[in-house]
């Protein structure tokens, strides 16, 4: 299944999400989730691992396991690098061996002091907190997207982690249309409004963190997650599927992308198995019941400021 974005780009409904995987891990999941089907991969610069990414995708062009043009391939620019656009698009292109990129977001709405290309720092001042270039307009970022496209490096740009006024703003000032809108969403943090409003508009909604951060976030963030709820244990036991499968069935019901993130196979596999049921209209809003607008996912432990504020 896949979403036509407002470019006329189709991109998959389900991607695998490579925060927090290195080495031949990387290697290991990306080769045999192609093999399961999958074909949209969620890289970004910040996570360090685009070159093992880069090597992964190599040997599956070189194996004959995939053409490239069956790959939907997403990384995004660091919040360092918002003045050197054109140089952090061509670095992570280097490293994942790519030609073109299949969609470029920019990674956080906000500029901060530049590190050297690539290098995805996030600097901190004598304050300890997140060292801002207020000299850098959203407005001025979006216009080197923009050219990314021009130029044929991209095909498809997009935002993340904007809210409904960044992303009006975005629509004013835009040329080319943002054709996604990557934010945290899962049954404990829905964002409605926000889903509404970019469907609305045409952006496509891509739901990172789609089970609620599960182990990840508890681990960086102390957050709970949604997977452990009565509701969606019940649902699963009604389905006869797992708690996972349930929240990210109710994602692709929402017309949203879900990029679940896993390094276990066995995971791999069963959150691919979601395409054989369907959640009744009833379940849906037992679902919806569940809001408790909780972000799990929350830089601010390492940025010394809130941007969500």
């Amino acid at each position: 299944m896949a979403i036509t974005l407002n470019n006329g780009f189709k991109m998959p409904i389900i991607g695998l999400g490579v925060w927090r995987m290195q080495g031949q891990e990387i290697k290991d999941l990306i080769l045999n989730s192609i093999k399961i089907g999958y074909r949209h991969f969620d890289c970004a610069a910040d996570y360090k691992n685009e070159s093992e990414v880069g090597e992964a995708l190599k040997e599956a062009f070189d194996t004959g396991l995939v053409k490239r043009e069956d790959l939907f391939i997403t990384t995004k620019l660091w919040n360092s690098d918002h003045g050197h656009v054109v140089e952090a698009c061509k670095d992570s292109l280097k490293k994942l061996q790519l030609d073109y990129l299949d969609l470029y977001l920019v990674h956080f709405p906000v500029a901060t002091r530049h590190t050297g290309v690539g290098t995805t720092d996030s600097a901190l001042g004598e304050d300890g907190v997140l060292d801002i270039d207020t000299t850098i307009s959203l407005e001025t970022t979006w216009h080197a997207m923009e050219g990314l496209v021009s130029s044929g490096l991209v095909r498809s740009i997009g935002i993340s982690n904007y809210d409904i006024f960044l992303t009006r703003d975005c629509l004013a000032y835009s040329k080319i249309k943002p054709a996604v809108n990557q934010i945290e969403t899962h049954p404990y943090f829905q964002r409605e409004s926000l889903v509404k409003f970019c469907q609305k508009h045409g952006i496509c909604v891509t739901a990172h963190t789609p089970l609620g951060g599960a182990a990840a976030n508890t681990e960086w963030f102390g957050t709970v997650s949604c997977l452990d709820d009565q509701v969606l244990k019940g649902l699963a036991e009604k389905y006869k599927k797992t708690a996972a499968q349930i929240a990210l069935r109710w994602g692709i019901q929402r017309k949203t992308v879900i990029i679940p993130k896993t390094s276990k196979l066995e995971r791999l596999k069963e959150n691919f198995q979601v395409f054989d049921f369907e959640l009744s209209k009833e379940d849906i809003e037992v679902i919806t019941n569940m809001d408790k607008k909780y972000r799990t996912n929350q830089p601010a432990k390492f940025w010394g400021i809130d941007l969500y504020a």
